[in-house]
């Protein structure tokens, strides 16, 4: 009985490691309101948590991925794809307290409901919305085409300042002139899938033209699989050691 009481207790510490090794710990950055909490959910989808403000950014998934974490404030969505803008996982959460910022091709596929909590950005505007000034800022492929995955305009990467801190966030985008140009960002999230967005050398070489002092590798999925993230870690840290690459473990499924 005791040995067998051994080999269960064993069995229970194992499958309990591998489940908190899969899900990725919140990280936490100083700002001068607080800190701002970072947690990564699933490919390009992520929480951030400041100054008593929940926001979800393309909420993915499902509901159940955001279990313990509050309802969303705010939620930003990049673009018309199913892993950025998900229905099934936006009727699934609770919205009563919620603003959706997106650009109009988005807001244009939500129902009615989600329309009237929506508010509408454009690449090259600005708002400002509950102590977060918010840039949205181009996204598309390369060579430019309105024929393209992701043309020139539809939809939006954003830039968060929240406490005095910039946070970039990519959504899908290739190695475009925009992102290159990107000055004081404090945190980058950056993809690397083919052939939907850049890969990682591309992703790394603009990295290290406009140099966070913190990037993210997410939306790393490709037709191929998972990107190389510790390739992209290695030519951005040789290149820009003062830049910190930060791995985590987005796809946990």
């Amino acid at each position: 009985m005791n040995k067998l009481l051994s080999i269960f207790s064993i069995c229970l510490l194992t499958f309990c490691s591998v489940v908190i090794a899969q899900v990725p710990q919140p990280d936490r950055i100083a700002t001068n309101k607080g800190d701002l909490v970072i947690q990564p959910i699933l490919h390009g989808t992520l929480a951030l948590s400041w100054n008593d403000l929940t926001i979800y950014v393309d909420p993915y998934g499902g509901a159940e991925r955001f279990e313990g974490i509050e309802d969303p404030d705010i939620i930003f969505i990049t673009d018309i794809h199913g892993d950025h803008l998900n229905q099934n996982t936006l009727d699934a959460l609770n919205l009563e307290s919620c603003t959706i910022i997106a650009p109009s091709a988005v807001i244009e596929k939500l129902p009615e409901a989600m329309q009237s909590i929506s508010k509408s950005i454009s690449n090259g505007e600005s708002m400002k919305l509950n102590g977060i000034s918010v840039d949205a800022i181009p996204m598309y492929n390369l060579p430019e085409s309105p024929e393209s995955r992701h043309p020139k305009g539809r939809g939006n990467g954003y830039i968060l300042t929240m406490g005095g801190k910039k946070v970039y966030l990519s959504g899908d985008t290739e190695d475009i002139a925009e992102m290159r140009a990107l000055k004081n960002i404090d945190v980058a999230f950056i993809c690397m899938n083919l052939p939907y967005t850049m890969d990682i050398d591309q992703a790394a070489s603009a990295v290290n033209e406009f140099k966070p002092k913190i990037v993210y590798p997410y939306h790393y999925r490709g037709s191929g699989g998972l990107s190389d993230v510790e390739s992209f870690q290695w030519q951005v840290t040789s290149a820009s050691p003062d830049v910190e690459v930060r791995l985590r473990n987005w796809y946990s499924e």
